[in-house]
Order: C-alpha cells, then sequence, then structure tokens
C-alpha cells in the first residue's frame, strides 16, 4: 500500500507538477527551440531558432543574446528592451516548442534500468518515472546521482523526504550522461558495489560514441 501512495505522488511530480512550473521556471538550455513573436510586426517573427551549443540565440534587431540559464520571461524582457531602441512599446512573446532533451542512465532498483532521454525540467523524479518507478527492494533513502565529470563524487539523494514530505530540494536536477542510480535495502559499500558499475557504463557509452 505505501509503494503504490509513493509511486501515485511520483505520477503527480512527473506529470502535474511539470506542467505547473514549466513556464515560469523552466531554464532555457542549449538544444531548445523557440519561437518568437512581436505583435503587428510578421516580418519579426521567428518560428523556430535553436539555442546553439553557447547557450545563445541570434534575433533581428537584437542581435546575438546568451539565453541559456534564462526562463521564457526573462529572455522575453531582454528582447523587449532591445527592441525598444527601434519600435515603441513592442509586445514581445517567447515560447518553447520543443524541449531539449539530456540522457541519463537509471540503474540499480528500478523496474526497467537503462539509458533514457528525459525532456522538460530533467530532474531526478522524471529519471525515476520513465525508469518504471522504484522496486520494492529499492533504498528510498540512499539514491545516488552520478555527475559524469565527478564519477568518484557520488551526491546522496534521500527520495522518501521528496515523497512523504515534499522535500523538494532532494528532487536534484540532472545532467547529460548522469546516472542515477537505487541501491538494495540490504547494506552497499559505493565504492565495491557501485563504483564498478559506474565506471563499465562509462566505458561502454564511450565505446559506442568513438
Amino acid at each position: 500500500m505505501q509503494r503504490l501512495v509513493c509511486i501515485v505522488i511520483i505520477l503527480f511530480l512527473v506529470i502535474i507538477l511539470p506542467q505547473t512550473i514549466r513556464a515560469q521556471d523552466y531554464q532555457l538550455g542549449a538544444g531548445d527551440i523557440l519561437t518568437m513573436d512581436v505583435w503587428g510586426y510578421k516580418e519579426l517573427k521567428i518560428e523556430a531558432v535553436p539555442i546553439r551549443p553557447d547557450g545563445k540565440i541570434s534575433i533581428p534587431l537584437s542581435g546575438e543574446l546568451q539565453a541559456a540559464g534564462m526562463t521564457s520571461g526573462e529572455l522575453t524582457s531582454l528582447i523587449t528592451d532591445r527592441l525598444k531602441q527601434y519600435i515603441k512599446d513592442p509586445v514581445v512573446s517567447v515560447n518553447v516548442v520543443k524541449f531539449r532533451t539530456t540522457r541519463v542512465y537509471v540503474l540499480g532498483e528500478v523496474t526497467k534500468p537503462g539509458l533514457y532521454e528525459i525532456e522538460k525540467q530533467h530532474n531526478l523524479i522524471d529519471a525515476i518515472g520513465i525508469a518504471g518507478s522504484y522496486t520494492r527492494d529499492a533504498a528510498k533513502k540512499k539514491v545516488f546521482v552520478i555527475r559524469k565529470d565527478q564519477p568518484d563524487n557520488p551526491l546522496k539523494v534521500n527520495l522518501l523526504n521528496l515523497l512523504t514530505k515534499g522535500d523538494i530540494s532532494q528532487n536534484v536536477a540532472l545532467n547529460d550522461g548522469d546516472i542515477v542510480y537505487l541501491t538494495n535495502n540490504h547494506r552497499i559499500d559505493f565504492a565495491r558495489d557501485i563504483s564498478p558499475w559506474i565506471m563499465a557504463t562509462y566505458y561502454v557509452h564511450k565505446v559506442e560514441n568513438d
């Protein structure tokens, strides 16, 4: 019964919560595709402008803008300020038409371990949800997030606090190439039991991409 309740909470966080925070809090990043419209100026309308790997976009009259790390609202304000040099009281709208994907490995005590591409918020809950949720043997107080560039310094996350207390700080953001590892309820030594899996995973990924 308890696991069913937690799964319902995960579904809520995966499906409902991102819809609530996406418009206001979603931080733009390389790979997102945007549209821009300036009311009354069809010639300034842009159907699809990708954010480049350097985090920048190029907008008519506005030039090069740093978009990565901003919300769509912040970017709208920036473009509006730039256009005020040429247009009186411009009304600008910026929307995300395609969200970037982040590839993460979800391993250990999940229903379907593997490599997944996640859209939108790229958070821990998204990763666990797309992998079919945790198994009954998962130690929810001992979830590890291993950064691709820091494989020897895992971040320990308390999933139970997120599910039962609503501690959103535990819903950590994931970067491309990160590993989410849900440990077993039994005592596990990270260096002995988990590190070999991590190194093997990155080795296989490297071989496949060479």
